[in-house]
């Protein structure tokens, strides 16, 4: 026997390694990546800086909610205990008022919003409020009129929002030289009575009336809030 016959040869590589490898290392890598994308959506930062914390998901009616500090917090209406809170980072509510099983929060930056305890429903930005609200706070300014219309008063303009989901139903500006004062507003049966002081003028024209529908006067031709039908029998 010949030398050679005795030197050790080399294990020959088997061809198809590679490709096996690669088959049994696809299913963890997308598993990795799936896990991935799961934390990044997790921890991506909520719209308007939004956050629900505690138990949400109260049935209607089981909590009642005010601000406190930096947040809106429910408590239960038979324990007192609390149910859940809602915050957004860096924002503090300055009024809250209860809508048919949501809560509308008025915050420091101009910004409306609508929560029921489960999910945040609506955001809706006041124009021009943000300094005002910053130097006044929000005493006033959510006035409720009735049949699911929230009025929002400021210097400027009243507001009028369907609480439902939150579209904008009238808007109604101060007259030239005068300024609506949301802290003199008055209730007087279904009328929302609003002072508008005036540099000069009438004092007949320094006093609102609104409803629903919008400013009171006799000759008015309101739009209906409702909310939009949908199916067979919705009007076009």
């Amino acid at each position: 026997m010949s030398p050679a016959a005795d030197t050790p040869q080399p294990t020959p590589t088997r061809r198809g390694t590679p490709a096996a490898l690669r088959r049994a290392l696809g299913p963890l890598l997308l598993l990795c990546l799936i896990c991935l994308l799961g934390v990044a959506h997790h921890t991506r930062a909520a719209p308007y800086g939004d956050r629900l914390l505690g138990e949400p998901g109260a049935p209607a009616g089981a909590w009642t909610t005010r601000a406190r500090g930096a947040a809106v917090v429910a408590y239960d209406t038979r324990t007192g205990a609390p149910r859940w809170r809602y915050e957004r980072l860096g924002r503090r509510p300055v009024a809250v008022v209860p809508a048919r099983g949501k809560v509308i929060a008025l915050w420091d930056d101009g910004l409306l919003t609508a929560t029921d305890g489960r999910s945040v429903r609506w955001h809706r930005a006041l124009p021009d409020a943000t300094g005002w609200l910053r130097g006044r706070g929000g005493t006033g300014v959510l006035r409720p009129l009735g049949r699911g219309i929230l009025g929002v008063v400021t210097p400027r303009r009243v507001a009028a929002y369907r609480t439902a989901d939150g579209d904008l139903r009238w808007m109604l500006p101060a007259r030239p030289g005068c300024a609506f004062r949301p802290e003199g507003a008055l209730r007087r049966g279904p009328a929302l009575l609003v002072a508008q002081p005036c540099a000069h003028g009438a004092w007949t024209g320094q006093l609102v009336a609104l409803d629903d529908l919008g400013r009171i006067t006799p000759d008015r031709t309101p739009l209906g809030n409702e909310l939009p039908r949908h199916g067979p029998n919705a009007r076009t």
